[in-house]
């Protein structure tokens, strides 16, 4: 239910920064042929710059026009919040819940553990863990993780760590059905191979066929074609890093005539420069 290939839906906003729920249909018509869940209100959904409303009716609209298990965005710094926004999300109609690591506050990991564990026991949808230390400041070690799995409900984790032996070793000491997904587009490949079950990803927002098609060739035992792929989707992985996550991604789906709207303040939108160069991976890939 929670494995494959799995967008981080972008938030389209309005001219007046509104949120866009048309554009959110608009893209989920474009992506739910070739994806296997979705996630909305994430760190590529914007959730940063969301209100607790706002983000709570993105979820709510999701779970209502998505044909795709939804992965619901509900994380925070502060447990409390997180287990409000958990149960918010759950009421949604949200299949599970991810949560990223509680970010500035460096919790330790006895902290951390209490915060899964809390959360886990508070709410009746699976809870998935978010690891992405270059955004939060704070890293799920392998033995954390491990521990974390051994947690009722908790079934997952999306891993940005960029360390693939940290990855290995979370995959090499958990359960067959820990689900643990790539969160970085070009560490999926590597990650199928150890084990991982697939990845919440950036780049499927814009191109999900390819990446349905490298994720299929990898499940049926082509290796080749599955790194072949990999290898013809790098440029369009590097290119939307360009800029801060979801600038680039934003600008790729308005090029591509899909809903995305201007990054809401203190994000902008992405340079003219950046923007050809992005222009010209799209190009080669024939997304535009």
């Amino acid at each position: 239910m929670f494995e494959g290939i799995i967008p981080a839906l972008v938030t389209p906003f309005k001219e007046n920064f509104d949120v866009d729920f048309e554009g959110i249909g608009k893209n989920l018509d474009y992506l739910e042929r070739y994806v296997d869940a979705v996630m909305p209100a994430g760190t590529t959904g914007e959730a940063a710059t969301l209100s607790y409303e706002e983000h709570i009716e993105v979820v709510k609209y999701v779970c209502e026009v998505s044909k795709k298990p939804v992965i619901a965005g509900a994380g925070s710094n502060s447990t409390r919040e997180a287990l409000f926004l958990a149960k918010e999300v759950e009421k949604a109609g949200a299949d599970a819940a991810i949560f990223v690591t509680p970010y500035y506050n460096k919790p330790n990991p006895e902290g951390l553990y209490k915060h899964y564990n809390t959360i886990a026991n508070e709410i009746n949808i699976p809870v998935m863990v978010y690891n992405v230390p270059s955004r939060t400041g704070i890293n799920v070690s392998a033995d954390l993780a491990i521990k974390l799995s051994k947690i009722d409900g908790i079934i997952g984790i999306k891993e940005a760590s960029g360390n693939l032996k940290q990855i290995a070793e979370i995959i090499r000491n958990t359960s067959d059905d820990f689900i643990v997904l790539s969160g970085d587009d070009f560490l999926t490949f590597p990650i199928l191979t150890l084990g991982g079950k697939g990845v919440i990803s950036v780049a499927a927002n814009v191109a999900p066929k390819l990446m349905r098609d490298m994720f299929i060739a990898f499940k049926n035992g082509n290796l080749k074609e599955a790194r072949e792929l990999h290898f013809k989707l790098m440029p369009l992985f590097d290119v939307l890093f360009i800029d801060t996550n979801p600038i680039p991604v934003k600008k790729a789906l308005e090029l591509m005539g899909l809903s995305a709207g201007k990054p809401r303040l203190p994000l902008v939108e992405l340079s003219s420069e950046k923007t050809e160069t992005l222009k010209r991976v799209l190009e080669s890939l024939e997304l535009i």
